[in-house]
């Protein structure tokens, strides 16, 4: 076989690895190495554009990204990126920043840094607010390992609260997130524990990303396997509704997710070298 013919075999290949799907997940953009460890994603109400985040260790910097995953706006945010794993926004249109990461669960300076919206209209560089807090149910700093339930990464806001679903790092329990809430408002609080739910026994189904929709009747988690989609809640009774599951067939490092619209998902995963790093798109039901 010649070099030319292997040429264009490899082409091939790389053009259909373009298009093809993961189980109704699509490909619609690669994201630039400028993004390549993208850990939340959200789309305003009145904007188009995807504002994107890095995780911690990188710069503090905003992203606004276009669906060709373009980055045509940055904002610098003058706080510290210790470990942002998540993004989201209120119904006036003000972002706030998961400052939450706690991998060995030994963390005492967890935070969300909220940026007023007309700051994301109107400015390159902003001072956040910072929402400090704690978990009322952690005493020891870090626990043991099967009590380890304090990591972050995933929150939503929905009406006056901020709404946080933990990632599990105890080694018998995956799948569990425990459910806390907070003000919305500057300050330094306790959260409050309402409840929590089990995506799966096995490894592999850390919750890493959530978001809910403009209509507020659907709330989506996502884990490294698939996207969980919650509807017909009653208020923030989240986990007592209907539930349904999205599997993927690839294992790539699945980190964000956003409504698009109420029947299409933004998702991202992380680059690894030979896979990741793109904005995909998921249809539900």
């Amino acid at each position: 076989m010649t070099s030319k013919v292997l040429a264009i075999l490899f082409l091939l290949v790389i053009l259909s690895c373009k298009s093809q799907t993961d189980s109704g997940l699509t490909i619609i953009s690669d994201l630039p190495l400028t993004l390549k460890e993208a850990s939340g994603i959200e789309k305003t109400q009145d904007s188009e554009i995807l504002w994107m985040i890095n995780d911690g260790g990188n710069k503090p910097i905003l992203y606004g990204v276009n669906n060709k995953g373009d980055i045509i706006k940055q904002i610098k945010v003058k706080a510290k990126n210790r470990d942002w794993e998540d993004v989201t926004t209120d119904e006036k249109g003000n972002l706030y920043i998961g400052n939450f990461g706690n991998n060995d669960n030994d963390s005492k300076n967890l935070s969300i840094l909220k940026i007023a919206k007309n700051d994301l209209d109107s400015k390159e560089e902003v001072t956040p607010k910072i929402i400090s807090f704690s978990y009322p149910d952690q005493k020891k700093f870090p626990p043991k390992k099967n009590k380890r339930h304090f990591d972050c990464e995933a929150f939503i806001a929905y009406n006056d609260s901020l709404y946080l679903f933990t990632k599990s790092r105890s080694p018998k329990d995956h799948g569990k997130t425990n459910l806390y809430s907070l003000p919305t408002k500057k300050g330094d609080y306790k959260a409050k524990y309402l409840n929590s739910f089990s995506t799966c026994e096995e490894k592999g189904c850390w919750v890493t990303s959530a978001d809910i929709n403009k209509s507020k009747n659907k709330l989506v988690l996502l884990t490294e396997k698939g996207v969980l989609v919650f509807s017909k809640f009653k208020n923030t009774f989240f986990f007592k509704s209907e539930v349904k599951q999205y599997k993927f067939n690839s294992t790539t490092q699945k980190e964000s997710i956003c409504f698009k619209n109420d029947s299409t998902l933004y998702i991202t995963d992380e680059y690894q070298g030979i896979s990741g790093g793109n904005l995909y798109e998921l249809k539900i039901d």
